[in-house]
């Protein structure tokens, strides 16, 4: 089968699996979930023949996989849509394959799979628990199977297919289709225990925010159809035409018409990837099940967003002043998100502003043309992120079971003090979240993350950005330090409940995906090593830089090897390490937690003053203005004055037209003209043969006079 043929094919397989789901097989569990994982399987299988392919061909840049048909009619011509896969869009496949894969795998163990269902589970509620006997007589509580377990499954398969379209389209429109599909799966799949209204909130909360985003974009889209009649990324990246772009000028902020594009299109990237100031929706998305936290936090949503931010790059960088407010947008992300993350104890909320943070460095990187940096830290953080999650996930699974033993339920399973001693209990999970959480931190030489960040502060230092390599440096040392409070206070010690004492491993659905996760964050890093690099540079050809960087007419150059910016990676990267192990080594509640600060643990109150600012006054509008001014005074007004005005009307043409002249004049007179001419004529009807006659007569006679007198 030809290569472009695969790649139509590659997003279908999920969205059959949605349907086949949601109408046929939405009441058989194993069936629902066979589906589910086939699909992702197919596309899995599909995404990695291409890849291989792609790895074969020479000069892959400038040779991309593409194919497009026409679509809308333009007058003479057709707006076409397609599919492409050049280098960038080859190294986000792989990924997206990888993680999505093994998401659907984890799922099933995640939702209880072969559990019976629960006494007093309900839809749209986590499941309690059933109570089980045994061979002697003994009553045990037990997980219980998810309630919604297909309907999950089908949302997730929807979610896939958004990313897939996002990642094989040719051109931005599509693009956008697959982007607005993942910002309503987000609401369905965050929002999927929609009993609790934390959850209800959670989801009204993402789609609100990313909206906002959206509409920029949307507009942003609208103009580069509007300038260049094209959205096709071959097109659109030419020499002719970026000069054009750049040519433009438009009133706002002195932008050109590449830099205003590239702002509104960055926009809608500070929405999807939750970059201040439109980050708060995605700590909230914790609400969802851990599945969905990972397809949002690594494999899908957020990823999408700087993948958008990546392929626009060659438009983005013509304008130096839409560069400066990337740069800033994500150095300070980068640095804000850490700050926020050290004091808090939801083992996953640790890791949704660990996420922002990362994201912000991507966004940084971009900021400062380090275009293939970004991209390589892109894919490294999905895998290793969604280790995390997952394993996050399985924590929080294992202190379930110890819930459940103990029959104490007002014990939260995500509190990180609650836990404490669980690499006993849980081997695997504490191996591969050591793993994790070490590539998130950016250990030295062994795990992807160090390459990928290490990268990145190389080439700020390199071209002198020094603002954004300090703040970057910064946010370094303090994801160190709250990976190692995490891990820290989440598996090393003693247990410091009766739950953590009693917590299990989870079954090998779940623990699988992590070991071959745990397996790309530590070797994927090794593909993107750098030439010069100390001892190990030019064992391993740095096959990323050259891969990726393909992708741009111009190739991009790799940062020059400098000392300082390797010994400063080493140095926040260990530093913040072993001061994460220093601190919270014996600290037993979080009395004891010293960096529970107002402040940081309440976000430094953005919720709270967007609350204040925008959703209070939009409550206020929505009350007084909107329903009591203008609804029920204005409109309403306005309704009844017209509603009075046309019973005057109807009133005055009943009065003063209707019974006078219509009922009176026309139809009264009418019949009484009638009935008059019938009573003067009647007289002349007497039956008479002889009195007609004689009438003749005289007509005849009186006829004959007239024409004599007057013809004649």
């Amino acid at each position: 089968m030809a290569t472009e043929t695969i790649i139509w094919f590659l997003p279908l397989p999920p969205l059959l699996a949605f349907f086949l789901i949601v109408l046929f097989t939405n009441k058989n569990k194993a069936l629902s979930h066979g589906i589910a994982v086939g699909a992702a399987g197919l596309s899995w299988l599909g995404s990695m023949l291409v890849f291989v392919r792609a790895l074969g061909v020479e000069e892959f840049g400038k040779h991309a996989f593409e194919s497009v048909i026409n679509w809308l009619p333009t007058g003479e011509t057709w707006f076409q849509i397609g599919v492409r896969i050049d280098p960038l869009g080859a190294a986000v496949l792989f990924f997206v394959a990888w993680t999505i894969f093994m998401i659907f795998i984890y799922s099933i163990g995640y939702h209880n799979f072969g559990q019976p269902e629960g006494d007093h589970d309900r839809k749209g509620l986590p499941p309690h628990g059933a109570t089980v006997t045994d061979a002697h007589g003994h009553k045990h509580t037990v997980p219980s199977v998810e309630p919604m377990y297909s309907r999950f499954f089908a949302f997730l398969g929807l979610f896939a297919f958004g990313m897939y379209t996002l990642v094989v389209s040719n051109n931005l429109l599509t693009l956008f289709v697959g982007w607005e599909i993942m910002g309503l799966c987000s609401y369905l799949l965050i929002g999927f225990w929609y009993g609790k209204p934390s959850a209800r909130n959670a989801a009204i909360k993402a789609f609100m925010t990313t909206r906002i985003g959206d509409v920029f974009m949307l507009l942003g889209i609208a103009f580069l159809y509007s300038a260049t009649g094209t959205l096709t990324f071959s097109e659109i990246f030419t020499e002719e035409m970026l000069h054009h772009l750049a040519s433009i000028s438009t009133p706002i902020l002195g932008l050109s018409g590449a830099g205003l594009i590239g702002l509104l299109l960055f926009i809608g990237t500070v929405g999807k990837s939750a970059q201040w100031p439109l980050h708060v929706w995605l700590p909230d998305a914790m609400e969802g099940p851990t599945p969905v936290s990972a397809m949002i936090h690594a494999a899908t949503m957020v990823s999408a967003g700087v993948y958008a931010v990546i392929r626009m790059f060659p438009l983005i960088s013509l304008d130096p002043a839409t560069m400066s407010i990337v740069a800033f947008i994500g150095a300070f992300t980068a640095l804000f998100a850490a700050t926020i993350a050290v004091a808090q104890n939801d083992i996953k909320r640790v890791l949704a502003y660990s996420t922002i943070s990362q994201l912000g460095y991507m966004i940084a990187a971009l900021g400062i043309g380090a275009y293939v940096a970004a991209a390589f830290h892109l894919i490294t953080h999905a895998f290793f992120k969604a280790l995390l999650f997952l394993g996050s996930g399985s924590v929080i699974h294992g202190m379930e079971h110890g819930v459940l033993h103990t029959g104490n339920h007002h014990v939260d399973p995500q509190d990180m003090f609650n836990m404490g001693g669980l690499r006993k209990k849980m081997p695997i999970t504490f191996w591969t979240f050591l793993i994790g959480g070490f590539a998130l931190s950016g250990f030295p030489v062994i795990t992807a993350g160090f390459w990928s960040k290490d990268e990145i502060l190389a080439d700020a230092f390199a071209h002198g950005h020094w603002a954004v390599f300090i703040t970057l440096a910064v946010a370094a040392f303090l994801t160190a330090f709250y990976t190692m409070r995490q891990i820290t206070l989440t598996f090393l010690g003693e247990p410091r409940t009766e739950e953590a004492r009693h917590a299990q491993e989870t079954p090998w659905t779940m623990t699988l995906p992590l070991v071959v996760l745990a397996f790309f964050a530590v070797t994927y890093g090794w593909v993107g090593i750098p030439e010069h690099f100390p001892l190990l540079g030019g064992l391993v050809p740095n096959w990323f830089h050259e891969f990726v960087g393909s992708t741009l007419a111009e190739h991009p150059e790799a940062a020059p090897f400098s000392i300082w910016p390797l010994l400063t990676s080493l140095a926040v990267a260990l530093g913040g390490l072993f001061f994460g192990w220093l601190v919270y080594r014996n600290v037993k509640s979080p009395a004891e937690d010293k960096l529970q600060i107002p402040v940081l643990k309440n976000k430094w109150y953005f919720d709270e003053a967007y609350d204040f600012l925008f959703v209070k006054p939009a409550y206020w509008i929505a009350e007084k203005f909107t329903y009591l001014f203008m609804d029920r005074a204005v409109i309403d007004g306005i309704l009844h004055v017209v509603a009075r005005f046309s019973l005057f009307l109807g009133h005055a043409f009943r009065n003063y037209f209707d019974k006078p002249v219509v009922n009176e004049l026309i139809g009264d007179g009418t019949g009484n003209l009638v009935k008059a001419s019938g009573r003067g004529l009647r007289f002349i009807q007497t039956g008479r043969v002889q009195y007609y006659m004689v009438v003749s007569m005289v007509l005849l006679v009186i006829f004959a006079v007239l024409y004599y007198f007057l013809i004649v």
